[in-house]
């Protein structure tokens, strides 16, 4: 017998994919769960969710459920008129940020706990893309069972940033700004179905918020191979290496990157695309361009289409992740979709991606501007390397990170917790699970 279609409740506090890795799974997987016949009502806030139509049985629909926005690009920390003020939540969001704190995963939780009190019956489930706020703990007393993904660890992001910090008033700030992942290890200690996207993830979610193992199981995401594939009508650019990173952000590894470029760039023309804003005037990475001298050797693109997107890493000889850790890396799995071949570091989970060195792409330690550039360089000066690189990135893909698998894995995991009816932990017995 054919399993009835679900009514999901997708939610994503902050689903703009071009703000991060939430917004593309957001998008990549309602579009998935859609062509699979489910119906799915995405329920975000600004930067609000982009999300694909679908043709066939299933649907995908957009509940904007606006909050102060308080970090648009064009007035980031604003003063909301009064007139914008619709409750006590509202009040909450601007103090929390007048007060140096990020306030948008518990408000948000809280906004999203109203609607669905309001909409009791409407939902077979409801799925939280990384909120982990408390307004999110009991919605079984409405009806709702709870499955949650957690991609990493955001305290994973606050130690690696603590790290970087110069001087007790950054440090200070970084706490403040990070105070909510406090909310967030008590929500996940008390959840008992939780997805997460690698091997790597699930371990750390145990270990830094207190999980409980059996509770948490392995769905890795990927490409949308339709999209990110080879194609002969795009020429490779000579000495082109294309990367996606949020410059200034120290877990990105781009200052390793910039380091490497110069060190190849002393027996061979090279230059550097990065996939993202450019840097701020004053921060690490556009300083160390200087250093080097890379100005006419770094080029920053954002703002770019699907199709250009694509494009450009066809057009690459070599893509690179240099990220220190990474709960997954789909920068990696989307490069190796479209044949280009990769220099990854180990960091994180980016070898469950990547796959082994020498077989499906080339692997550096982290924080390594000595091998990252010893592994370009023999990249762009073998042509046949890369030719057999990329092609059997392309198949590890293929065969393992595509989001039509990572749709399915995520059904199985709504069907369990609809089992349970509850979105507590679970007192005894294993969860399910995804198995390689």
């Amino acid at each position: 017998m054919t399993a009835q279609p679900l009514r999901i409740a997708l939610l994503s506090y902050r689903g703009d994919p071009f703000c991060g890795g939430q917004g593309v799974y957001v998008r990549h997987l309602s579009r998935e769960l859609a062509r699979l016949g489910h119906h799915v009502d995405v329920i975000g806030a600004q930067p609000y969710p982009v999300l694909d139509a679908v043709e066939g049985p299933g649907s995908v629909r957009l509940v904007e459920l606006p909050s102060l926005d308080l970090y648009r690009a064009d007035d980031p920390f604003r003063t909301p008129a009064r007139e914008e003020y619709r409750g006590p939540v509202d009040v909450l969001e601007y103090l929390t940020m007048r007060t140096g704190g990020f306030p948008e995963p518990l408000t948000f939780s809280l906004r999203a706990r109203q609607y669905l009190a309001r909409h009791r019956g409407r939902y077979d489930v409801v799925h939280d893309n990384q909120t982990l706020g408390y307004g999110l703990l009991g919605l079984d007393r409405y009806g709702f069972p709870l499955v949650t993904t957690i991609h990493h660890p955001i305290t994973v992001d606050r130690q690696v940033e603590l790290d970087a910090a110069a001087g007790r008033l950054k440090r200070l700030s970084l706490r403040r700004w990070y105070a909510f992942t406090r909310m967030q290890r008590r929500v996940a200690a008390r959840l008992d179905h939780i997805i997460t996207v690698s091997g790597t993830s699930k371990r750390e979610i145990a270990e830094h918020l207190g999980a409980a193992p059996h509770a948490v199981s392995v769905v890795p995401v990927g490409a949308d191979t339709r999209l990110w594939s080879p194609s002969d009508t795009v020429a490779r650019v000579p000495g082109r290496i294309v990367t996606t990173s949020s410059a200034d952000v120290p877990l990105k590894g781009l200052v390793h990157l910039v380091a490497a470029l110069a060190k190849v760039r002393t027996e061979r023309d090279a230059h550097l695309v990065v996939v993202g804003k450019p840097q701020k005037e004053d921060g690490p990475i556009a300083r160390a361009v200087r250093a080097f001298g890379l100005e006419g050797h770094i080029e920053f693109r954002h703002g770019l289409t699907d199709e250009q997107l694509v494009d450009l890493y066809r057009s690459a000889e070599v893509a690179c992740v240099p990220s220190l850790y990474e709960g997954f890396s789909l920068p990696a799995a989307e490069a190796m979709a479209t044949g280009t071949p990769l220099v990854a570091t180990t960091g994180g989970a980016i070898p469950e991606v990547a796959g082994p060195d020498g077989e499906s792409c080339l692997a550096v330690p982290p924080g390594d501007p000595d091998a990252l550039a010893s592994a370009l360089g023999r990249l762009l000066d073998d042509p046949r390397l890369r030719a057999s690189l990329g092609a059997a990135g392309r198949a590890r893909v293929l065969a393992r990170f595509t989001w039509e698998r990572a749709a399915e894995l995520t059904v199985e995991g709504y069907r369990a917790a609809i089992a349970t009816g509850a979105g507590s932990r679970a007192r005894s017995g294993p969860g399910w699970r995804y198995v390689a």
